[in-house]
């Protein structure tokens, strides 16, 4: 399937009158260190864009704070010290406590203890997952539910599967992507040119996004995005057939007047002109 803006007919329906907070979601995002700051902001940013009701942000101390001064939209809760610990899964499993969905990896940095503390995280919870960037390091495919969307770039993507994609034709891609999918049961988007995505029975080509995307922050606007829908009960393939739509067009967007200059928050502020 090749997915085209009829993908947006799909996930976004006709909003009743009597519409009030929380009939769109809840999301929480789970990201940053001492180092990483921006990386939780464009997930949430970029989530608010795409339509949920609520974002909150959970994250080191110095991270959260820097988040919340970036927008008077986001909800942040400041963890101690400067990386994510395993004391902190009591206060991850409180926030995550009536939310819809959860975005989990972004900025977060790969130290022994925090991937063990993503790794039981995913393991415990139930509620919709989007694991991206450093929690795709702590994967275990145990832990991994049909309701998780694993968002790997090529490097990621053979952290998974010991598979080397690169230099693969799409075709070649797509049946890796595939055969991983199934394998963990759950849905993938292979982030490239084109982008590909399969629950490990349906498969779809996205081609919206540009080479000016390669600037940083643009893949945690593709997790935020697949963490609004999700957050907005989109079923899993949908909605990372959506979130690759939106995030690529908005990328498409910001590149013709931007090129080179294009940043990721650039693309979150024509997320509304795909929509």
């Amino acid at each position: 399937m090749l997915v085209s803006n009829s993908i947006l007919k799909q996930i976004y329906q006709k909003r009743k009158p009597n519409a009030h907070k929380y009939d769109f979601g809840s999301l929480l995002v789970i990201g940053g260190s001492k180092l990483y700051s921006g990386s939780p902001a464009f997930a949430a940013m970029a989530a608010y864009r795409a339509g949920v009701d609520l974002v909150t942000v959970v994250a080191p101390e110095r991270a959260a704070n820097i988040v919340a001064a970036f927008s008077p939209d986001l909800i942040t809760y400041p963890l101690d010290g400067d990386f994510l610990k395993a004391k902190h899964l009591k206060t991850l499993f409180e926030f995550s406590n009536g939310m819809d969905a959860v975005v989990i990896g972004g900025g977060l940095e790969r130290r022994k203890e925090t991937m063990k503390t993503i790794a039981e995280f995913l393991k415990k919870t139930d509620i919709p997952c989007v694991i991206d960037a450093d929690a795709i390091h702590a994967i275990d495919g145990s832990a991994i539910k049909p309701n998780f969307i694993i968002t790997p770039h090529a490097n990621e993507f053979y952290v998974l599967s010991g598979k080397r994609v690169v230099d693969m034709s799409v075709e070649e891609k797509i049946k890796n992507v595939k055969k991983i999918a199934l394998k963990l049961n759950a849905t993938i988007l292979l982030k490239g040119n084109p982008d590909i995505i399969s629950n490990g029975k349906e498969i779809a080509i996205n081609k919206t996004g540009n080479p000016y995307m390669t600037v940083g922050g643009t893949g945690d606007t593709l997790a935020g995005i697949c963490g609004s829908l999700l957050a907005q009960r989109i079923e899993p393939f949908a909605a990372a057939c959506g979130a690759a739509y939106i995030n690529g067009k908005a990328g498409d967007i910001a590149a013709k007047e931007k090129r080179q200059s294009m940043t990721a928050s650039d693309l979150i502020e024509n997320i509304c002109r795909v929509l």
